[in-house]
């Protein structure tokens, strides 16, 4: 069907968009054609909020300027907390976050960084700097409470014990009158905190203690044991530690099939991880580019065999969700000393994350919670400080368009379109250009549909079809589109909003099939009203 055709027959009221004007700007000759089939009957489960995590570790400025600049700072806070990192991620409704590591975390002791801050010691950080612990659980969960995210706690494996551990969650959690829950009292905090996500180690298999699948089945056995009595008044969810490679998962939940007692109930989640890294993090090259897009086939397959290996041993019994819990990009070259692990944050970074986001949205219920690492200042942050400085990341302007999927129904889409050949694993892969994935609010009869053209000079043209009950007409849309000249361009401190916050615009959708233009290496985000 050749376009002008396909205009008569979807009628004007299909929308094209390129930024800000209307599709007959855009030259037919270098306009790709796809086509979106959404499906609207064919439910893929809700979606997860808690797939819009964060993480955060006690690395670089992740934690020390960004989270934390102590009550007597000239930056605006609250009793140290920074308000405007509060702020942005009570903005994007961050629905949970990771603390304290990452590897920092079965170095860290929690009995040193709670009580009066003058009195605790200050230790050696295994990122090579001294620890002040000035932020402790105290401090961290009150963070968690003001920007609206739950809690998730590591517990430390690797140089801990149980003991520890479970004096830990009483002090979170615990209700009875006991020296440690006075304790936290004394500490400004009388009623339980009540967190309800605890990982069992961070990757034991290496920095978490170098245990091979069988040991640490045992070890998460022996610390679920006595740390589940301690979860019983309210809902706690233990997360084991996971591994991608070889047959670690595999052997981890057999060998805790055969302790005494060892059950799969046990695991409520099962963590892996994941980090992308093609070329340098501006002055990448084009094949670098469609290399790190192509790399998202490799979580993927990640995700597919995990999901395999949990169906077989659980048959229909406990779900146990897939917690990636540490995932993001790593560019080669990050900072050093103070400014170690930080790195640039370019359109091609928030293009990924959209591509891993629809991703992820589209496995339904099998993932339950992702982590992008790190928030602040450390690898693919949501915003950079520097003293009383403060800026956004392209990665935080596509968090911000992805909050509609928040515990929406997912649905099945299906994209036949043109598509690209690069290299992942060793092996070529094709991908489409267009990434999509789609979810309905059916009590407020609203869909998302979140759109990533991932070609780097051509836009797309993509004919959208809604099938199946409610597809009959629209009310109206909402549109919002991150984009910028190049793929390159990328907000710094000094120049903070190359790439700025994408604007809302209503646009006309009246029926179940219209046209929608996506620029060049751009994310859309979509909300029809049905």
């Amino acid at each position: 069907m050749k376009r002008r055709d396909f205009l008569k027959t979807v009628g004007l009221s299909g929308l094209g968009v390129w930024g800000a004007c209307v599709w007959p700007s855009i030259p037919e000759a270098h306009a790709q054609r796809t086509r979106l089939s959404v499906f609207l009957d064919e439910r893929l489960g809700k979606i997860n909020r808690n797939i819009y995590g964060q993480f955060t570790e006690h690395l670089g400025g992740c934690v020390y300027d960004a989270m934390w600049v102590s009550p007597d700072s000239r930056v605006p806070n609250i009793n140290g907390l920074r308000k405007d990192t509060i702020q942005a991620l009570k903005d994007i409704r961050t629905p949970i976050i990771r603390w304290p590591g990452g590897c920092f975390a079965d170095l860290y002791h929690w009995c040193d960084g709670v009580g009066p801050r003058e009195k605790r010691p200050k230790r050696w950080n295994w990122g090579g700097v001294g620890e002040s612990n000035a932020f402790g659980t105290d401090e961290f969960l009150e963070y968690c409470r003001l920007c609206g995210a739950q809690p998730y706690l590591c517990l430390n494996v690797g140089s801990g014990t149980v003991k520890e551990a479970a004096e830990w969650m009483e002090y979170c959690n615990g209700k009875l009158p006991t020296e440690i829950t006075e304790s936290r009292a004394v500490n400004a905090h009388a009623e339980p905190y009540s967190v309800r996500y605890w990982a069992v180690g961070n990757e034991v298999y290496g920095c978490g203690g170098k245990f091979d699948a069988e040991d640490y089945a045992r070890q998460y056995a022996h610390y679920v044991n006595f740390l589940s009595p301690l979860g019983q008044d309210d809902p706690v969810e233990f997360i084991a530690c996971g591994n991608t490679q070889g047959e670690w998962n595999q052997k981890f939940l057999e060998a805790l099939l055969k302790l005494p007692y060892g059950k799969i109930g046990d695991v409520q989640g099962l963590s892996i991880h994941h980090y992308f890294q093609r070329g340098p993090g501006v002055n990448f090259t084009d094949a670098d580019y469609y290399d790190l897009l192509a790399d998202v086939s490799t979580l993927e397959s990640y995700i597919q065999k995990t999901i395999s290996l949990i169906d077989h041993y659980t048959q229909g019994g406990p779900h146990i969700g897939i917690v990636l819990d540490e995932w993001g990009m790593w560019h080669a070259d990050t900072g050093t000393g103070a400014m170690v692990l930080r790195q640039s944050n370019t359109l091609r970074d928030a293009v990924l994350a959209a591509v891993v986001l629809n991703s992820l949205n589209q496995f339904g219920t099998a993932v339950s919670m992702a982590n992008i690492a790190q928030t602040f200042n450390v690898l693919q942050s949501m915003a950079f400080t520097r003293g009383p400085e403060f800026v956004l990341t392209p990665t935080y302007y596509t968090f911000d368009l992805y909050q509609p999927h928040m515990d929406a129904m997912g649905l099945k889409v299906e994209i036949d379109g043109p598509t690209f050949k690069s290299e992942a694993q060793g092996m070529e892969v094709t991908r489409n250009y267009l990434s999509a994935s789609a979810s309905l609010k059916e009590s407020e009869q609203k869909l998302c549909l979140t759109l990533v053209n991932q070609h780097l000079t051509d836009p797309l043209e993509v004919e959208i079809e809604l099938h199946g009950t409610g597809s009959g007409g629209m009310r109206g849309a909402l549109l919002r589109e991150l984009t910028s000249p190049s793929v390159h361009d990328e907000n710094t401190v000094d120049k903070p909003t190359v790439i700025s916050r994408p604007v809302e615009k209503r646009v006309s959708v009246k029926m179940a099939k219209f046209v929608l233009v996506i620029p060049a290496h751009s994310v859309q985000a979509l909300r029809l009203e049905l």
